[in-house]
C-alpha cells in the first residue's frame, strides 16, 4: 500500500527539519532534570501551550485571578490542557492509538463547550467533513511510516484548515498535533511548546495553513517545516524549563 506522505518525507527541507524537531526534543527528555522527574515540566508545558493555543483562536492570554477562567476560549484550551497531562494523558494517548476520531471529539466537547449553546453539537463534525475526518484517522493509525514530526505537522494542518466543527478547531487542532507527538513517542512526556512558536507568528502560522490547505506541493512544504521548526524551538524552551 502506497504510503499518501511519503513523496513529502522525502524532499530533503523536510527531511532535515523533521530531523532537527526529533534531535531537539530528545535532548529535553535526556536532561538529567527531565530523566529525575518530568511532571512538573509537563504540567507547565501544558499551561503555557494552553495559553498560546487560546490567544490563537482570539482567547484572553493571561488566566483569571479568579477561580474560574472566565474567557471561554482560554477556559476551553485548560480543559483541554487538562485532559493531557498527568493521569490523563496515557488514558487520552490509549484512545487516540485505537480510535482517533473518539478523542477529537471528547477534545471538541471540552474546548467548545462555553462557546457552543447547542450541547448536542458538541464533538459532532459538521456535515461534508466526514470523509476527510476518516483518512486522517487511516493516517495515524497505522496508514502512514514517516516521521513523527511530519505526521503532527500534517495532522495539525489538516484540522485547520478542514475546520471539522465550526468552533474551536484551531485548539482542537494543535491539541492533536501534541498527542501524536506523544503517541509516537517523539515527545512521551508533552514537554515540548511549540504553541508559543505559532503564536509569536500568528500571521505567518495562519497564511502556512491556508497554503497547505490548497494542497500544493510548496504549500505543503512549507506548513510542515514550520510545523517542525516550531517543535524544535519548543523544544529549546522546555530545555530551559529544565535548567531552572
Amino acid at each position: 500500500m502506497t504510503d499518501p506522505l511519503a513523496p513529502i518525507a522525502a524532499i530533503p527541507a523536510v527531511t532535515d527539519a523533521a530531523a532537527a524537531a526529533q534531535e531537539a526534543l530528545g535532548k529535553v527528555h535526556r536532561h538529567p532534570a527531565n530523566r529525575r522527574e518530568w511532571g512538573a515540566a509537563a504540567t507547565e508545558s501544558s499551561l503555557r501551550g494552553a495559553r498560546a493555543s487560546a490567544a490563537l483562536d482570539g482567547g484572553a492570554v493571561e488566566l483569571s485571578r479568579d477561580v474560574a477562567v472566565q474567557d471561554p476560549v482560554l477556559a476551553g484550551a485548560m480543559r483541554v490542557a487538562q485532559a493531557l497531562d498527568g493521569p490523563q494523558l496515557d488514558a487520552t494517548v490509549g484512545t487516540w492509538r485505537r480510535a482517533p476520531l473518539q478523542v477529537l471529539a471528547r477534545l471538541h466537547t471540552l474546548a467548545a463547550a462555553d462557546l457552543v449553546a447547542a450541547a448536542d453539537l458538541l464533538g459532532r463534525p459538521r456535515a461534508g467533513a466526514g470523509e476527510r475526518l476518516s483518512l486522517l484517522a487511516q493516517l495515524v493509525t497505522g496508514g502512514t511510516g514517516v516521521s513523527a514530526p511530519i505526521v503532527a505537522a500534517v495532522v495539525h494542518g489538516e484540522l485547520l484548515s478542514l475546520r471539522p466543527f465550526g468552533v474551536a478547531d484551531g485548539v482542537v487542532a494543535r491539541a492533536a498535533s501534541r498527542l501524536v507527538t506523544v503517541a509516537t513517542g517523539l515527545d512521551p512526556h508533552a514537554l515540548g511548546i511549540p504553541e508559543t512558536t505559532w503564536l509569536k507568528f500568528a500571521d505567518g502560522y495562519a497564511g502556512a495553513v491556508d497554503a497547505f490547505g490548497m494542497g500544493a506541493e510548496e504549500g505543503v512544504v512549507a506548513w510542515v517545516t514550520l510545523c517542525c521548526s516550531a517543535l524544535e524551538a519548543g523544544a529549546r524552551e522546555a530545555l530551559a524549563i529544565a535548567e531552572r
